[in-house]
């Protein structure tokens, strides 16, 4: 197995990881970046949450729900990968120690799973129930993923402090 913390510190001494950690601003500026993409996400997959618990948005459907928030989702995901990514290289050998990334990380890996489960499951069947009650593994899926994301959220905001 490798040495976690030796890679981390590998990681940290490239010229990406060295330069953002020696300047003042490109970290801040990565980290602002890095918001957008968790705003857009959040915000996207609230929606379609929102809708398949049957709280908002009822007169839309839950493929034309899909269809606008799905999009934003992955954009706003990608956003969080890159910065995230940037970010870590910076200080690898502090995230991989703290407590906080670990729960966000876990946390992300859960909703990934869920989001999979939710489209090659439920999902399937949208076009029986999009207009109606959404079934209970549709609801589960939404609330599921909003507490999820909400926690990677708070997760991320704790890395400061642990």
């Amino acid at each position: 197995m490798p040495d976690m913390i030796a890679l981390c510190h590998a990681l940290e001494s490239t010229y990406v990881g060295s330069t953002i950690a020696q300047s003042a601003w490109l970290f801040p500026a990565i980290e602002s970046i890095h918001m957008f993409g968790i705003v857009t996400v959040v915000g996207s997959t609230s929606v379609l949450d929102l809708r398949l618990m049957g709280i908002s948005f009822k007169k839309d459907s839950v493929s034309s729900v899909v269809g606008g928030t799905l999009r934003w989702a992955l954009y706003g995901f990608a956003v969080m990968l890159v910065t995230g990514a940037l970010m870590f290289v910076s200080e690898a050998s502090r995230c991989y120690t703290n407590t906080g990334f670990r729960w966000k990380m876990l946390l992300l890996a859960i909703a990934g799973v869920n989001a999979l489960v939710f489209h090659f499951t439920a999902y399937r069947g949208v076009n029986r129930w999009e207009r109606g009650n959404t079934p209970f593994a549709a609801k589960f899926a939404g609330a599921f993923s909003i507490l999820l994301w909400f926690g990677i959220v708070a997760m991320g905001r704790w890395i400061a402090f642990f």
